[in-house]
């Protein structure tokens, strides 16, 4: 087929690919954060180099009309008057303005669950916020599409500002990126995504997780196990687990397979003073397991329960440890020793992160991390 499209000089050619992907966002009729053709797809479509094609989507970058995630794609951004884009060329092209989000007296706090932890996280959270003059609206998400669908009406309606502890996801989703690259005052907590930058303050699980099982050690037990609930990707459980294993290889303890168990159903906590059948298996399957820490206190106090009703004697014949210290930990027949998270220093970094953001804070995205305490009782020996 015949090429129409001008001559223009090699290093021009990717100003003629940039003005080119206007006009297929234009005749595609593409939505503000819709997926745009990536480099190989540019390359084969113009026959150029996939140099010419980057080289004009880090054009368009720059110039405010699309943005680039890594290993994601290329994406279109939003328009702060909401008008479709009418294929000017790149000089025509003024840099885009951020969106404008009228800013309210109001902040939200977005939770997947109520438990003992995130009530904690709720008043300390309120605490702080109102230290700003802000209020808090509290949403409790039933499920990732609907975490989603409350931070579309929160940012619609205008909220000051949202802090968001996520539904359990692999990755970021796509609505949280679009947040952040709205510039919308969004710090996320209890998480971390490794894939973008974006604000986040989550306590230190891996070290956390290391001093308790150097503390296993220290009052010399050598046969530790590792009791948990599907990883998922969750990286506050991958972090646990990673610091039990680490623990152990710093001090020349040999890692065994059949100490490590991982749940095949995540644990109830409605049923956390039953025998539970799985934790069973595990304490019966491993005789010379002296010790064992679980990946939270709830799975910790059924293992606890498990091991009482097996007559097994806790610590004496098996001590167990937690992570999080509900208040139920100190209540149970035998106190539980666990691994504090400091849920006010939580909130209270997150609050003031938070209000950076909304004062325009030009700061790079940042990770804070909260260092956590053991609390010891009575069921380690």
């Amino acid at each position: 087929m015949k090429d129409d499209r001008p001559t223009v000089k090699t290093n021009q050619l990717y100003l003629t690919i940039a003005n080119e992907v206007i006009s297929i966002i234009q005749s595609r009729k593409l939505q503000p954060h819709d997926p745009i053709p990536s480099e190989g797809e540019l390359a084969r479509m113009f026959g150029v180099s996939r140099m010419t094609s980057k080289l004009a989507l880090e054009r368009l970058a720059k110039q405010g009309l699309v943005y680039r995630l890594p290993r994601r794609g290329t994406f279109l951004s939003g328009r702060q008057d909401g008008m479709p884009y009418t294929g000017e060329t790149l000089k025509e092209k003024e840099p885009e303005a951020p969106v404008v989000v009228k800013l309210s007296s109001q902040v939200a706090l977005i939770l997947p669950h109520i438990s003992d932890y995130t009530s904690k996280i709720i008043t300390a959270t309120e605490t702080e916020v109102r230290k700003h003059g802000f209020d808090l609206v509290l949403i409790i998400s039933k499920d990732k599409d609907d975490e989603d669908r409350s931070l579309q009406k929160l940012v619609e309606g205008g909220i000051g500002g949202i802090i968001l502890f996520p539904q359990g996801r692999k990755t970021c989703s796509d609505h949280v990126l679009r947040l952040k690259f709205q510039k919308i005052p969004i710090v996320i907590i209890d998480r971390i995504f490794r894939e973008v930058q974006i604000d986040c303050v989550y306590h230190d699980h891996y070290l956390g997780s290391y001093q308790m099982v150097k503390y296993l050690i220290e009052k010399g037990h050598r046969e530790i196990g590792y009791t948990t609930n599907s990883i998922d990707n969750i990286t506050s459980r991958e972090e646990r687990y990673q610091g039990y294993i680490q623990a152990l290889l710093d001090h020349a303890i040999p890692v065994k397979k059949q100490y490590i168990h991982f749940r095949s159903e995540n644990f109830d906590p409605n049923r956390i003073n039953e025998s539970d059948p799985e934790q069973e298996r595990f304490i019966h399957e491993n005789p010379k397991m002296t010790a064992v820490m679980c990946g939270d206190d709830h799975l910790a106090i059924a293992t606890l329960y498990t091991a009482l009703q097996m007559g097994i004697s806790v610590p004496d014949k098996l001590s167990i440890v937690g992570f999080s210290d509900i208040r139920l930990s100190a209540l149970t027949p035998v106190p539980l020793t666990t691994v504090r998270q400091d849920t006010e220093r939580l909130a209270r970094s997150a609050t003031d992160l938070l209000m950076k953001r909304i004062n325009h804070s030009s700061e790079k995205p940042l990770t804070i991390k909260i260092q956590t305490t053991i609390v010891e009782r009575k069921s380690v020996l």
